[in-house]
């Protein structure tokens, strides 16, 4: 953690909507001009698209089935946790861009699929922001989330969170229906180990629950839209949070325990704006005055 260079990190599973998140923290950025250096997780895996086929196909052939970008393995958590670190210390360190599809590799002029060159955080930023897989990852070898000022975790209720993903990579990027339940499978045991205990080490954790029926999400025909659904708001330190305000601001929502908020789901962005401007505000106040 770091008063003078504060990192918030937003971390989710795939499918989980942690870009819808970004989307809103980037609102709050542009209204209060925040200098916010943006680093996506992606960028941080061990492989790129090509490369990552032939890993999966080395781990089949040594006998390893669950081989996925949820685990250490397939990802540069050491680099991660380096420019956290180094960041929090003295607002500097590398990141790299990765290219997911032909808009991003007409702007870099490069394939989708790869990564750009390491480059160095622009002088000067006002925080840096995290946005992925592993944003409170922590495992005998790393602790990423000891660095990070601000942690928020998406988790929609699992089903939902499989048919965001089904829809998302059929739809986006042509994948198929069985394709994308191979990747399903092969992800679980690195889902139980490394990315469900980070939501126990986030600051809050915005969980999306459906209020249709998702109880086969391998053969729902549409995603549940925002407004058929509730979002449960758990925070880990409710103390200073203004919870009679919240209330008031967010119609029909209601508390279930002392530090938990439901809110319908069409508010969830209105109540992150709610949440997290004070947030933002206090921790560049905080360094101001450091």
């Amino acid at each position: 953690m770091s008063v003078k260079h504060p990192i918030i990190a937003v971390t989710g599973s795939s499918g989980a909507g942690t870009t819808t998140v970004m989307k809103s923290f980037q609102h709050i950025f542009r209204r209060e001009k925040i200098n916010a250096q943006i680093v996506e997780g992606d960028a941080f895996h061990r492989f790129d698209r090509l490369g990552m086929r032939e890993a999966l196909k080395q781990a089949e052939r040594d006998g390893v089935h669950n081989f996925s970008h949820f685990g250490p393995d397939a990802n540069m958590l050491e680099e991660l946790e380096r420019l956290f670190a180094n960041y929090a210390k003295s607002g500097t360190g590398q990141f790299r861009r990765y290219v997911h599809d032909e808009a991003d590799a007409a702007k870099f002029k490069q394939a989708s699929g790869t990564f750009t060159p390491w480059e160095e955080v622009e002088p000067g930023t006002d925080l840096l922001f995290y946005e992925g897989l592993h944003g409170a990852a922590v495992t005998d070898r790393v602790d990423v989330a000891q660095h990070a000022d601000l942690l928020v975790g998406v988790v929609p209720i699992i089903n939902l969170e499989w048919i965001q993903k089904l829809h998302r990579d059929q739809n986006m990027r042509g994948y198929s229906h069985e394709a994308i339940v191979d990747t399903i499978l092969r992800r679980m045991p690195d889902y139980v180990n490394y990315i469900c205990p980070q939501f126990s080490r986030t600051h809050v954790n915005f969980q999306r629950v459906p209020t249709v029926d998702t109880s086969n999400p391998f053969t729902a025909r549409e995603i549940p839209q925002p407004d058929e659904s509730f979002v449960v708001i758990r925070f880990a330190r409710p103390k200073g949070i203004d919870f009679p305000y919240l209330l008031t601001m967010l119609h029909d929502s209601f508390m279930s325990r002392p530090n938990v908020i439901v809110v319908p789901g069409g508010k969830m962005g209105l109540a992150m704006q709610l949440i997290f401007t004070p947030m933002i505000l206090q921790l560049r106040d905080r360094c101001a005055r450091a």
